[in-house]
């Protein structure tokens, strides 16, 4: 019990490693969570200091979700509700980070790492879904907030008809609650775009 445990720790933890918030403190010297929608990942590093911290931030934020999930896979490769935990912890890591007081970012890019490695097809799916609207609207939150909550009805077609599991129930536990998650964390982008005052890019 106590080794599950210490993987779902860790992945937290991972997932706590605020890079857009460092990012823009060692370049600008600010507080990136000061400015724009207050969070530390990559649409709000970008706006603030610039596309090349954006790109990094994304990259980074990407990266943590997809090593927790390598971590939990190859510590226990046949136990995917360890590994479930391990994926969701990550993208909590990243929204409540313990370094930061629990304000962080709102676990897209930490999400597509995630599930970069659990559902890949699923998440290629999603990002087609993602860039249509952004390329409609020019709202990224819409995008984003749309592409997540289409990932479970993604990770259950691509295991119906593509890569067949013979107990889907975790991934899409992980699947439902990390685009619960996600969602939550752009409620404020779901009210100002309710207001019309969402910033488009």
């Amino acid at each position: 019990m106590l080794r599950p445990l210490l993987v779902v720790i860790i992945a937290y933890l991972l997932g706590s490693i605020p890079f857009g918030y460092l990012i823009v403190r060692k370049k600008l010297g600010d507080d990136i969570r000061q400015s724009g929608s207050g969070g530390t990942g990559a649409t709000n590093v970008s706006r603030r200091a610039g596309k090349t911290a954006g790109v990094i931030t994304l990259v980074l934020d990407a990266l943590k979700g997809s090593l927790a999930v390598l971590i939990a896979k190859g510590l226990f490769p046949n136990v995917e509700w360890v590994i479930a935990a391990a994926a969701i912890a990550v993208i909590v890591g990243h929204m409540f980070p313990v370094w930061l007081g629990f304000r962080g970012g709102k676990g897209v890019a930490t999400g597509v790492g995630v599930f970069s490695i659990l559902a890949p097809i699923a998440v290629l799916c999603a990002g087609v879904i993602f860039v249509a609207i952004v390329s409609l609207t020019r709202y990224v939150s819409l995008g984003s907030i749309i592409a997540a909550a289409t990932i479970p009805l993604f990770v259950w077609l691509q295991s119906m008809f593509v890569e067949p599991s013979p107990d889907l129930r975790p991934l899409l536990v992980t699947a439902i609650v990390g685009a619960a998650l996600i969602v939550f964390a752009h409620r404020g982008n779901i009210a100002r775009l309710a207001r019309g005052t969402e910033a488009r890019i």
